[in-house]
């Protein structure tokens, strides 16, 4: 039997792999700085979570080419943490919002992403982009002019370039070119190194310096839980995206319990946390052509490299060339058909507005979990009204009774109307209900059923129910007559 080689050993795919790698290393330590200070820690911690992060997601990760790091999403929910009590706390934290993860995704949190409809994913995806640009601009504002036309240069070559050459990625070819102008004219703008210091050494592993406490755990488990519930959203929200790039399936599941046990050894070893970055997976998947656990792998590797032994030279990376690449990352990842108005004029309105809402929600809260949340309940309460109204009931006058036929999906939106469908007072004696077409989803309609039969039988009339499916059938059996107050 022969053994199947990895795709990563093939030299083309190799190379890709190793250059987006590189690429999204770069793309993170800006990155990873800002997010350290939002969360109110050392630069170091959130350079050593991202360089954790990336390694282990590559090995246990159920999303090959996707890249996790500390992100800004996980920095808001732990920064009232680490700024009240310290960082023991907060690495405490991220442990325990590890072991929730794991615990979440073994029991197969992941398969609440089928209820995620497509209007509230296109909302995602343009949210992100909307926010990886906004997250661009303050370092385009009150900034000496040179970094003006160098952040021109920097999109001129990422668009011009690849019609030259495909073989190295643009987005390392601007940064390269870029540092070397600055550095060999004495151009003075802001680099990498004004953002914060770079690791010196690699992280050593160690337990968390906190009393191990009830009173410990009562503190960071309400921590803990935000955390796991918004890196899982947030990961397994970049898995699918990235399915639907590459046409390729992920096993969520996987995905899931991997982001747990990430976040264990990052807080092991002193990181502030983290879960998918969809920017620097969009460097890697649509912008380098990455597929494989390889990229990840070594953009990881490659951040730690980069800070231990080229820190000097990466210092002075000018953060014009990282704002560039970021804003073109944007650009690529913005959903533009879905607002096109060729597009905008054939979709259902409700649909619309769900993906507005979504985008909304995300921009104005800057939380992509929050935003997926409130999108996904008002597409359910949107899809409830719609299906509520099309419930129909129509009467037939018979030989010595009277037959209802009902049609449509019978749950708590359609039922509460269909106690008025019906003519309690002329009716003859024998009353048919038909609900041959029609399917009981929940009690509520076993309780309109019930009161309905009341109705009739308080005027002396009789009522029977046929046409019921098996499913149907074995819901009426089980509940009609117990809903009642007693």
């Amino acid at each position: 039997m022969s053994i199947r080689r990895p795709a990563w050993l093939v030299p083309r795919v190799a190379r890709t792999e190793i250059l987006g790698g590189l690429v999204v290393a770069l793309a993170l330590i800006p990155e990873a700085i800002s997010f350290s200070v939002i969360a109110g820690v050392d630069p170091r911690v959130g350079l050593c979570a991202s360089f954790t992060m990336a390694v282990v997601i590559a090995f246990v990760g159920g999303r090959p080419a996707m890249i996790s790091a500390a992100t800004g999403a996980i920095a808001l929910v732990v920064a009232p943490l680490a700024r009240e009590h310290g960082i023991g706390y907060l690495v405490a934290t991220v442990v325990l919002g590890g072991l929730f993860q794991i615990v979440l995704g073994s029991l197969g949190v992941a398969k609440l992403m089928r209820f995620v409809p497509r209007s509230v994913m296109v909302g995602f995806v343009n949210a992100l982009a909307i926010l990886i640009f906004l997250a661009q601009a303050p370092e385009l504002i009150d900034v000496p002019w040179p970094v003006y036309p160098l952040f021109a240069g920097g999109l001129a070559l990422m668009v011009f370039f690849p019609r030259l050459t495909k073989a190295v990625p643009a987005p390392l070819v601007s940064i390269v070119v870029l540092t070397a102008l600055t550095i060999a004219a004495g151009i003075a703008v802001p680099t990498v190194g004004d953002r914060g210091a770079l690791p010196s050494a690699l992280p050593v592993p160690g337990i968390p310096d906190v009393p191990f406490t009830f009173g410990t755990l009562s503190l960071i488990a309400p921590y803990a839980l935000a955390f796991a519930l918004v890196g899982l959203m947030e990961s397994l929200m970049t898995a699918k995206l990235v399915d639907d790039i590459t046409d390729t399936r992920s096993n969520k599941t996987r995905e899931a319990v991997g982001q747990g046990v990430a976040n264990v050894v990052t807080g092991i070893f002193g990181g502030m946390g983290g879960c998918a970055m969809i920017g620097q997976t969009m460097i890697n998947v649509k912008v380098a052509g990455s597929r494989t656990r390889l990229s990840t792998f070594l953009a990881g590797a490659f951040l730690m490299m980069l800070c231990l032994v080229f820190g000097p030279v990466v210092s002075r990376i000018p953060m014009a060339a990282l704002v560039a690449v970021m804003v073109l990352v944007a650009f690529g990842t913005f959903d533009w058909h879905s607002i096109a108005p060729g597009t905008l004029k054939r979709m259902p309105v409700g649909e619309v507005a769900v993906m507005a809402v979504t985008v909304g929600i995300v921009v104005a809260t800057s939380n992509l979990a929050i935003g997926v949340v409130v999108g996904s309940i008002t597409a359910m309460v949107i899809f409830a009204r719609r299906v509520a109204h099309l419930v129909e009931v129509t009467a037939a006058r018979e030989s010595d009774n009277v037959r209802y036929s009902v049609t449509g999906a019978l749950f708590f939106a359609s039922s509460n109307d269909l106690v008025y469908q019906f003519d309690y007072a002329d009716d003859p004696a024998r009353v048919v209900i038909d609900l041959s077409a029609a399917h009981i989803w929940d009690a509520s309609t076993v309780a309109a059923l019930d009161a309905i039969t009341t109705k009739y039988k308080a005027r002396g009339k009789t009522v029977e129910i046929v046409g019921l499916n098996k499913h149907s059938a074995a819901m009426h059996e089980t509940l009609s007559g117990e809903l009642a107050a007693s």
